[in-house]
């Protein structure tokens, strides 16, 4: 195992009834900021519990945080925070309003041009207001992590910042505020955090074995509930046991002293920011393809994550290997996530053409656990995902 340093000052209250302690966690006379996405709070009953939770605080409400935060959406809420003086940030939704929040706390404290935030990845920060989060979708991890990734359509663009600045304070996680999520957003969050755990876990082995496991402990149980909780949305303990799952999938726990490969998520991003697609199913057209490029590099690990995760054992090495790359994509599948850009209508030779250039203009020349992934095995990888 690495040397690693392990920090995160995060609180969760977790449970029914949970929002209710937003009481405690915020100062009696703190000016703050509800951030908040298309209204689904409203309709769920959350933004009436998180109200009632503040009581006469000083609240102003912004509006419209929408799927991968727009960086020309947020910029009137930086405004907002500045002119009225506005002391902490209260992000109420999934992990796109929890992004959004972080940015705009550390915008609203930013001497210079806000977007360096997000083209220096977070290194350009040096302060923000504090962020606290009411969770109503289990995905991304951002409650309890201090990365943000934010969208700038007009210009194409999808950039990720980690400061430790922009760790949440405390989030409350009721899963219960779940119940009534669309099924595609259930599908979304469990291939997301499916996604964060292979990151830091299918590399190469680190003699890590607590983290092995407890990556491994994830995976096993997104696989069981993830299909479950989308079946029977007003399970409660399944929602919880999920709702979970996706947390720990991206507080810091599993990545401590090993290797990790963001490689799916960068050139994931790409897609996003050049056609739209959502930010899961862009992971589950790249995954399995990547896994395949991988496979000579990765081959301590995927033996390891077949046999652990899938209970693939006894026989051909590469016959493994291969399977635990079928189980893999047909994990999406079954969630109703689709695997081929050919899925979406994205012609396959243009758009990897066009990753690869975007990647090496960025300066992405070798990156990954080990800087074996460039920008020309990238287009491989989006090839043989047509």
């Amino acid at each position: 195992m690495q040397n690693f340093v392990y920090y995160n000052p995060t609180r969760i209250h977790f449970g029914r009834g949970q929002i209710a302690a937003l009481d405690g966690e915020l100062p009696r006379a703190a000016r703050v900021l509800l951030l908040a996405g298309g209204g689904s709070i409203k309709a769920n009953g959350v933004h009436a519990q998180v109200r009632a939770a503040l009581g006469p605080r000083p609240v102003t409400e912004f509006w419209g945080v929408e799927a991968n935060p727009d960086y020309d959406t947020l910029m009137p809420a930086v405004d907002i925070v500045r002119r009225e003086g506005v002391e902490w940030i209260l992000a109420a939704g999934g992990g796109s309003v929890l992004d959004g929040a972080k940015f705009v706390a550390a915008a609203a404290l930013f001497d210079g041009d806000p977007w360096d935030i997000l083209a220096s990845r977070g290194e350009a920060v040096k302060a923000a207001l504090p962020i606290g989060s009411v969770l109503t979708l289990p995905a991304t991890g951002s409650e309890a992590n201090a990365a943000s990734v934010i969208s700038r359509r007009a210009a194409k663009e999808k950039l990720a910042f980690i400061t430790p600045h922009v760790f949440p304070r405390f989030s409350v996680l009721d899963p219960e505020t779940t119940f009534s999520l669309p099924a595609r957003q259930i599908a979304n969050g469990a291939g997301d955090a499916f996604c964060h755990v292979i990151e830091q876990y299918l590399t190469y082995p680190a003699h890590a074995s607590v983290q092995d496991r407890f990556a491994e402990g994830v995976l096993r149980t997104l696989i069981e509930v993830a299909p479950r909780t989308l079946a029977e949305p007003a399970d409660y303990d399944t929602r919880a046991d999920f709702m979970w799952a996706a947390t720990t999938a991206l507080n810091g726990w599993i990545s401590v002293g090993v290797p990790q490969c963001w490689a799916t998520h960068m050139i994931g991003h790409e897609l996003t920011a050049l056609h739209g697609i959502d930010h899961a199913r862009t992971l589950a057209i790249v995954l399995p393809s990547l896994l395949e490029s991988e496979r000579d590099a990765r081959r301590a690990k995927l033996l390891q994550y077949a046999e652990r995760v899938w209970d693939i054992r006894g026989g051909d090495g590469d016959a493994r290997i291969d399977e635990a790359i079928y189980r893999t994509r047909g994990f999406y599948e079954a969630l109703g996530i689709k695997t081929r850009l050919s899925d979406y209508g994205v012609e396959a030779g243009p758009i990897a053409a066009e990753v690869a250039r975007r990647l090496a203009a960025r300066g992405m020349d070798a990156f990954g656990d080990r800087g074996m992934i460039t920008p020309a095995k990238a287009e491989q990888i989006l090839l043989a995902a047509a």
